[in-house]
């Protein structure tokens, strides 16, 4: 069996998220597998390295399939984008070590949330931003943001149910910039939990909006409790923009 590493970028819009769902052809995973199957004439499963919600983004998602066959890359990469939706193209296909699995091997992802700060987003960027009409203060939103860096327990900051599951995390940087009406939120970690992102998001959001003191950030880490954490931010804003390897 030969192992090939896929990058895919696509828009979640109206797909229910990255992963195969049984009792729905409506996801990234399922649509690329389908794809990859007709080609080689063999069942194709695929491996990723994030697991995207429903209307959630990828700029450079990672992947990888094992077949029997030695692929001419660029050849096959053609064909297939052929077949896939409009809304999904592997930009990438090479050849990898066969241990190489993209969600063990990822040494950090980078995700970026694109708000758009006024009561109307352009028409043709508004699947891609989340509109927020109150006035945003940056420099509130960029001091909150800083108490976030660091090694945490995020409970408070995920869905995930998974009670042995780990819920610490390290998050490296995040760089907020305006440009006209759009704010982008780049966050860099080690890994995130379920709706971690957004529900960071969220806080910074009301925080920049006055709804949020800056300093309830370290308050809503320490008590450990997701019922505190208030809004999850909408899915449509949000893109892995990157995955990171050594």
């Amino acid at each position: 069996m030969y192992n090939y590493k896929i990058h895919i970028r696509y828009d979640g819009s109206r797909y229910k998220g990255w992963q195969r769902l049984g009792n729905s052809d409506k996801t990234v995973q399922g649509k690329v597998e389908a794809v990859l199957s007709k080609a080689l004439e063999t069942p194709i499963q695929i491996t990723g390295a994030s697991r995207t919600d429903a209307g959630v983004h990828a700029r450079d998602q990672v992947a990888v399939f094992k077949t029997n066959e030695i692929l001419e890359c660029h050849t096959f990469l053609l064909k297939v984008n052929q077949h896939l939706p409009e809304d999904i193209e592997i930009t990438e296909l090479s050849p990898c070590k066969d241990r190489f699995h993209p969600r063990y091997n990822a040494t950090g992802k980078i995700y970026v949330y694109q708000i758009w700060n006024g009561v109307k987003a352009d028409p043709f960027e508004r699947h891609y931003f989340t509109v927020v009409p109150q006035a945003l203060d940056i420099e509130r939103m960029k001091a909150a943001a800083q108490v976030f860096i660091g090694s945490h327990d995020f409970t408070t900051f995920t869905t995930a149910k998974a009670k042995k599951k780990s819920m610490v995390r390290e998050i490296k940087r995040i760089d907020i910039k305006r440009a006209d009406a759009r704010v982008f939120i780049e966050i860099e970690g080690d890994g995130f939990l379920h709706n971690q992102v957004r529900r960071m998001v969220g806080v910074l959001i009301e925080i920049g909006a006055g709804s949020r003191q800056v300093g309830e950030i370290d308050k809503l880490i320490k008590a450990k409790d997701r019922s505190k954490c208030g809004v999850t931010a909408p899915p449509q804003g949000l893109f892995l923009e990157r995955v990171l390897f050594n």
